[in-house]
């Protein structure tokens, strides 16, 4: 009686009950599901749901602390390249069966590569919230002016359009490409037939020759001057600098569409455009990123985890909950209501969502990511040879590898 007592009292005290789903969203994400939530609740009144919103700075160290501390919510926003790593400790449940004996999650209506993102050894362990990808904002007015009439369809007209908008006498570049971001140019890598890791991603691949084109074609922009050696940082007010034709193209996400309504003026709206990522010979891959909802493997709530993931997973909240917060729904059915369909602005990423790729599922990813950029940075800055920074890429690849190619190796030893 007296550790019925105790608990009673912790869970008055604490203000939680015990039928609570706790779900963590990472960023303004979750002031959009509070306003979504009043007609799931209604729908299913023995589930009460409380969203924790945490800084997006904060997001990954808490969720770590919060395995290792056995206190884990029983569901999570969770950016898909953070995934693989939160499989590794085994902190998700499986969702795959679920899914097979849903009506209202059809895998089909995803973007392909979207989906593949939340399938970790052939497991799947999320369900995809939003999507992100990167492409082309332009000025048409200055590409038209130039003698364009349309934007680039592969690197080489890219190239000439870069030459012929570009006047640094003037500060004047064809392309803002910050060196501090490395979406760029692992954009431009995904669009080569060579993966970027290879052993069973133990050991870097950027010394192949998919990766070597990549990076000479992001490193000749600078070489040649079409588009300045600086940081996000340096940069200033991006939006004011592409509005007064400082840049021509700006590889950027889809969040800068309402920047760019919103800074720029009136009378400059109907200059810039967005476009797919022109690739090496043709229509080029994008980067498969966005969010995707989770449940937690200790977890004593998933069914009604599995309830919220269904409803957010409906075409016509995925629609309100673009409205709310601008992030774009993985079903292609989301995108069928008049406030996408009627946005020529958005036409592009749904272009280019059909092209986008995921990068190696694997959890050291982001540590190469940034390891790549950075060597990247030292190379624009003329301190290493495409030769010299492939090899430095590889080489730290492999150490942060190197854990991997140990357990694979216990593993194959098993066998």
């Amino acid at each position: 009686m007296a550790t019925v007592l105790a608990v009673l009292c912790l869970a008055a005290c604490t203000g939680k009950r015990d039928d609570t789903l706790v779900f963590w969203t990472f960023g303004p994400e979750g002031e959009a599901v509070a306003k979504l939530l009043p007609d799931f609740e209604r729908a299913h009144p023995d589930i009460r749901v409380e969203v924790q919103q945490l800084p997006l700075s904060a997001a990954h160290q808490k969720l770590l602390t919060a395995i290792a501390g056995g206190t884990t919510p029983d569901m999570a926003q969770l950016g898909n390249s953070w995934l693989p790593e939160m499989v590794a400790l085994r902190a998700l449940a499986p969702l795959q069966e679920r899914v097979a004996a849903s009506a209202a999650v059809a895998p089909s209506d995803y973007f392909a590569s979207i989906w593949a993102t939340n399938v970790s050894d052939g497991a799947l362990y999320g369900i995809p919230w939003y999507v992100d990808t990167r492409l082309l904002f332009y000025r048409r007015d200055l590409l038209k002016q130039a003698g364009f009439d349309a934007p680039p369809r592969d690197w080489a007209e890219w190239r000439r359009m870069l030459a012929a908008l570009s006047d640094p006498a003037r500060k004047v570049y064809g392309i803002l490409l910050p060196t501090n971001e490395y979406e760029q140019l692992l954009s431009l890598a995904l669009q080569q037939p060579d993966p970027l890791l290879r052993d069973h991603d133990s050991r870097g691949n950027f010394a192949s020759p998919g990766f070597r084109r990549a990076l000479q074609f992001y490193l000749d922009t600078f070489r040649l001057r079409q588009a300045p050696a600086v940081t996000n940082v340096e940069v200033g007010n991006p939006w004011a600098e592409f509005g007064k034709g400082v840049y021509a193209f700006y590889l950027s996400g889809p969040w800068n569409i309402g920047e760019f309504r919103k800074r720029l003026p009136a009378a400059e709206q109907g200059n810039w455009s967005t476009a797919p990522l022109p690739g090496p010979d043709g229509p080029g891959a994008g980067l498969a990123g966005g969010a995707s909802l989770v449940v937690f493997r200790a977890s004593r709530h998933q069914r009604a985890a599995w309830a919220l993931i269904e409803y957010l997973s409906q075409p016509e909240v995925q629609q309100r909950f673009y409205r709310l917060t601008g992030n774009m729904p993985p079903r292609r059915s989301s995108w069928d209501g008049p406030l996408l369909q009627n946005d020529a602005a958005m036409h592009a990423f749904r272009d280019q969502l059909e092209r986008v790729k995921p990068t190696p599922a694997i959890p050291e990813w982001e540590r190469i990511a940034v390891m790549m950029q950075q060597v990247a940075a030292r190379a624009v800055a003329g301190g290493l040879t495409v030769d010299q920074a492939t090899a430095e890429m590889d080489r730290q690849a492999d150490a942060i590898l190197a854990k991997r190619r140990w357990m694979l190796d216990r593993a194959e030893a098993r066998r």
